[in-house]
């Protein structure tokens, strides 16, 4: 089992789930891909018995190395933007890991995926590469005729802090801003940390996954719903405002503003999964999802309630 994304809290996520089942944890070895194997990530997942190998996903022959004798293969591609390479890159990586896996013999390959937005969308929405390029993978890879399972994030909890869209105001309350209707919108809002739940879910249920797309996501949220469950978790008062879309764009890295903004477009018209349903991903947990309220009790929210949470360190630092 691997994990090809520096992102470490997917998986982190799915070592972490993985260690913690004694049944995968005795049937597999963990091998897990960095660039960097001195990190202290990497040296502290060696100690609890995970082997951390190094590959570049630009290089066949290091793919070729790394997925040697590999049953089940966790993969991960990096938006470019996030990794400020070329337009293209992330399906170039992508296809070089299916390459690899195909040759290697890989029995289970487990990919990260999302829909084709400009497909869904009918050419309404072109620009959010992040998405189409991953159903690009996707169609490649099924296109070798691996064995594989293609779990679909939702609209990741996180995103409320880490592109600022919920903010404190001087008087104490909190407002979450977006371009979208606040009763039309349905986010199917995701933990990151739920990753491990669901590749656990898929590699133990492999023969009744292969081929499907399992999608996960807690429940559908309205802009609405979301505040509510906001006030009613940390007593603190907040409300949702519609914005324009070019207000809104201004208040994203300029790079990715067109991209972020059909993002959140795409949770009113057509769908965040294109009218798939989360019934098939909870069946297969068996178990309960975490939820918008519980992301605020764990405290993986709830640290944007303290002061100075915010910051404008990617609108400084972001990739041109």
């Amino acid at each position: 089992m691997h994990d090809f994304s520096d992102v470490s809290r997917l998986g982190g996520s799915v070592i972490r789930a993985v260690l913690a089942d004694s049944e995968l944890s005795n049937k597999f070895q963990i091998r897990a891909v960095t660039r960097d194997v001195s990190s202290s990530l990497a040296q502290a997942l060696s100690k609890q018995g995970v082997k951390v190998v190094t590959a570049d996903m630009s290089s066949p022959a290091s793919l070729s190395k790394v997925l040697e004798g590999t049953h089940t293969l966790f993969l991960v591609t990096l938006p470019d933007f996030v990794t400020g390479a070329a337009p293209g890159t992330e399906f170039e990586h992508g296809k070089n890991v299916a390459d690899a896996a195909k040759a290697a013999g890989v029995q289970h390959l487990v990919f990260s995926s999302l829909i084709n937005v400009t497909e869904a969308s009918n050419g309404r929405l072109p620009h959010v590469a992040h998405f189409d390029r991953k159903a690009e993978v996707e169609k490649y890879i099924r296109s070798l005729g691996t064995p594989a399972t293609f779990i679909q994030p939702g609209y990741y909890m996180t995103n409320f802090t880490n592109l600022q869209l919920l903010r404190k105001g001087e008087d104490g309350s909190y407002t979450l801003a977006g371009p979208t209707s606040p009763t039309k919108a349905q986010m199917p809002l995701f933990p990151d940390s739920d990753t491990g739940k669901y590749f656990v879910a898929v590699a133990k249920n492999r023969s009744k996954v292969l081929g499907q797309q399992i999608r996960a996501a807690a429940d559908y949220y309205t802009p609405t719903r979301v505040m509510q469950e906001f006030r009613e978790v940390t007593g603190k008062e907040g409300q949702y405002v519609q914005l324009d879309q070019e207000v809104y764009k201004s208040f994203l890295p300029p790079p990715i503003s067109q991209e972020i903004l059909e993002n959140e477009l795409l949770c009113e018209e057509p769908d965040f999964f294109a009218g798939g349903s989360l019934a098939e991903g909870h069946e297969l947990l068996a178990g309960p999802t975490s939820t918008w309220r519980d992301g605020f009790r764990n405290a993986l929210l709830v640290r944007m309630l303290a002061p100075g949470w915010f910051s404008n360190v990617c609108k400084n630092d972001w990739p041109a």
